[in-house]
């Protein structure tokens, strides 16, 4: 007997460089499709981490992420930026170049 594949699971998060990012949306299944097709066609990079978007599934929406997610989400946040060419380099005395 084998094992069904586990649905998918897609979350979204706004993240304004204030504060902590936020969950706007989230669903499994066919709602989890249409939420990565709808960031798709709006120019949302989409990250796929399995165990992350479990983990923030579980944030209630328009709530921050708890502070045990901050790592997590600041290293994806990190990649989608340096893949926009968007991330300063920071120097040792704080300051961005």
């Amino acid at each position: 007997m084998s094992t069904p594949p586990p649905r998918q699971i897609a979350v979204a998060l706004e993240y304004d460089g204030h504060g902590a990012p936020r969950v706007t949306a989230k669903g499994r299944g066919e709602l989890a499709q249409r939420i990565v097709e709808t960031g798709r066609e709006h120019g949302v990079a989409i990250e796929e981490n399995a165990v992350l978007a479990q983990a923030l599934s579980a944030v209630e929406l328009d709530d921050q992420i708890p502070e045990e997610l901050y790592r997590a989400t600041a290293q994806v946040i990190a990649f989608v930026l340096a893949l926009r060419g968007e991330m300063r380099h920071q120097n040792r005395d704080g300051t961005r170049s």
